[in-house]
């Protein structure tokens, strides 16, 4: 008798694991679907919803702004950061970022699986990996199901992949024109920030978006006192920055004084968006993960800095209403590898020397096709990289108010030879496979200043595109308990459809 119960649980042992096996397989093997087995809410829904995407912001990136803030403040005397107003919000947790195609995924992908809840492959916006199903976003579920205003804001184009995770349909991100479209079919209430690409089709014959806009009933501003001036009595806005550089906002470093920020086209959609019913607003510091992929640690810094900026917007908000408003604040991948450290500083940081920099990598181009067009000597341009950036030879060593500042031979031979390549005109360039690992397709010159700059500051890099970090969330009001722990990013999507009461 005790040998048949024996095997009788043993069995029983054997088929339990078996069916286990099969539940935990089934949920590996379909990543396309969020889990929604952690997320329940009980309480009634955020009338008020802040999503803020830091595009190739993660843990390295507010690690840097916040060590670079501290250092700053200490003068470098002191090491002790100054945590961004976000990063001190009472609910932390952190997501996978992997796609349908890889670990390293990309903001089209990503930022899908944040606004659906579906994983998809890289470049495919709100569709399936076989892209012949259409997925609707929080967006529009919000806006369809219980009537709330939409704001979507963006530092770059408009209809860049984020932003047109929220509102468009396509299998590709580089459909620009069809995207903007969609922007305009979409009958979201506020869009705000930098402008759009390929607005009149790719062959250029196409009606121009904002005159169809325009034709929807939506009325599109891009002059500095109209934008300021937006309220609440103002219908369907489109307000795109007066100035812009590629179609998106200046990057902080290089932002005039009067110039419009993130947090004027936060502060903005606040006051078109604010109503009995409800809103939801998403807004997107683009510019960060440019500043990345050009391995450029200043502008990303200030860029990271200007996106708390924006949030602090919402915070205010949420002090008024704190009992039915929610903020979350994420990324959507890591760009560049970024890191906290560089071998040749060994365990020393001078992160308040990158203060010597006085623009971004993109201005700085503009200088460099300057000096070619002048054929400028290698000693001029070292003159101005001292003016423009803090670094000097040894020659002129009195010059910098910091001693690391000053360039070894080493640094020197690297900075000629940058030189050299960008004195040549891009179109009769002939790169090498070691070329694109020392300046991953951007000016030569510009990014090796960068580079060594950031080095001789403690900060590394690895790559010029994205890596495959979890990405950092943080929470704060009705609901900010949800957002704690670890899960996939798609589960962001499931955690705000759970609170909005979404279908």
């Amino acid at each position: 008798m005790k040998t048949k119960l024996k095997r009788l649980l043993t069995a029983f042992m054997a088929l339990t694991l078996v069916v286990s096996g099969l539940v935990f397989a089934s949920q590996i093997s379909s990543p396309s679907v969020a889990s929604t087995e952690s997320s329940t809410w009980q309480g009634d829904a955020p009338k008020y919803v802040f999503l803020f995407i830091g595009d190739g912001m993660t843990f390295p990136q507010l690690t840097a702004a916040s060590d670079y803030l501290g250092a700053v403040a200490y003068e470098g005397k002191k090491v002790e950061n100054d945590p961004l107003a976000f990063m001190n919000f009472s609910v932390a947790g952190n997501a996978t970022t992997f796609d349908s195609t890889s670990f390293c995924p990309d903001s089209a992908s990503t930022a899908t699986s944040i606004s659906t809840g579906f994983k998809t492959l890289s470049g495919v916006i709100n569709m399936d990996e076989q892209k012949t199903i259409a997925y609707e976003t929080i967006a529009e579920k919000l806006k369809k199901q219980f009537g709330y205003k939409i704001g979507i804001i963006s530092s770059v184009p408009l209809n860049h992949a984020t932003p047109a995770a929220f509102y468009a349909h396509q299998p590709t991100r580089s459909n620009y024109y069809e995207i903007g479209l969609e922007m305009i079919d979409s009958g979201f209430d506020y869009f705000g920030g930098g402008g759009l690409l390929v607005s009149t089709g790719k062959n250029g014959d196409q009606k121009e978006v904002l005159e169809v806009a325009k034709d929807s009933g939506y009325k599109v501003y891009n002059d500095t006192k109209s934008i300021l001036n937006l309220s609440k009595t103002n219908d369907k806005v489109i307000a795109i920055n007066p100035t812009l550089v590629g179609g998106a906002l200046p990057y902080e470093l290089d932002r005039k004084s009067g110039d419009l920020s993130l947090a004027d086209f936060t502060r903005k959609g606040i006051d078109v968006l604010n109503n009995d019913r409800g809103f939801f607003m998403m807004v997107e510091g683009g510019k960060i993960d440019w500043a990345c992929h050009a391995n450029d640690a200043k502008a990303s810094i200030d860029d990271t800095i200007a996106f708390d900026e924006a949030v602090q917007e919402a915070i205010k908000f949420y002090n008024k209403y704190p009992d039915e408003t929610l903020i979350i604040v994420t990324g959507d991948h890591e760009t560049g590898g970024l890191t906290i450290g560089y071998a040749g500083t060994k365990y020393s940081t001078y992160l308040n020397q990158l203060d010597a920099q006085t623009m971004s990598f993109e201005a700085y181009n503009e200088k460099v096709d300057t000096f070619r067009a002048q054929s400028a000597s290698f000693d001029t341009v070292l003159l101005d990289i001292q003016d423009n950036f803090g670094l000097v030879t040894e020659v002129n060593a009195s010059a910098t108010a910091y001693p690391n500042m000053v360039l070894s031979d080493l640094e020197l031979s690297k900075l000629e030879k940058a030189y050299t390549l960008s004195m040549i005109d891009p179109d009769a360039r002939n790169l090498s496979e070691e070329d694109y690992l020392l300046y991953g397709g951007y000016e030569p010159l510009s990014v090796t200043i960068t580079h060594l700059l950031n080095n001789k500051s403690g900060i590394g890099w690895t790559s010029y595109s994205h890596t495959g970090l979890p990405t950092a969330v943080y929470a704060e009001g009705v609901g900010a308990s949800l957002f704690s722990g670890a899960y996939d990013n798609t589960d962001l999507f499931t955690k705000m459809a759970t609170l909005t009461h979404v279908k």
